[in-house]
């Protein structure tokens, strides 16, 4: 492998990394704008869609509803340049962040038991993608 092969190739790992830590990102301030929006609501949700319509003018609201989409676009991109068994476990981490940012800023009461489940199903996933084959990300 020649040398520009090899700075090619650690690109597209890098960029593919970059892609991972927007999802993550994106994924988490997505959940907790929809989530703030969603309890500083005054209606109950019913099986209408007219409450959901009104909501969804809530600017935290709007504002998950969009890094929710722009995650789901961003995850297309990272699926396009790893396995699914690997992207899944490594974005795992974001039920960490998911947690933190629920106890943090919604005052959530997070029990040690939730914590516990939430280290679990993070190192499970961490023991599932560090396997012995690892995906090859796709360079272009």
């Amino acid at each position: 492998m020649t040398v520009i092969e090899r700075n090619h190739q650690a690109g597209g790992v890098v960029r593919a990394y970059g892609v991972l830590t927007l999802f993550i990102a994106l994924k988490a301030v997505g959940n907790l704008s929809l989530a703030w929006g969603m309890k500083h609501f005054p209606v109950a949700m019913s099986a209408s869609p007219l409450p959901y319509l009104r909501a969804m003018l809530n600017p935290f609201v709007a504002l998950g509803v969009a890094a929710l989409v722009l995650a789901l676009l961003t995850r297309m991109a990272l699926l396009s340049l790893a396995d699914l068994s690997f992207v899944l476990p490594v974005t795992a981490v974001g039920y960490i962040i998911a947690t933190f940012l629920g106890k943090t800023f919604l005052h959530e009461n997070v029990t040690p038991a939730r914590w516990t489940g939430t280290v679990l199903i993070v190192a499970g996933a961490a023991l599932v993608g560090s396997g012995a084959h690892k995906t090859e990300l796709e360079i272009e």
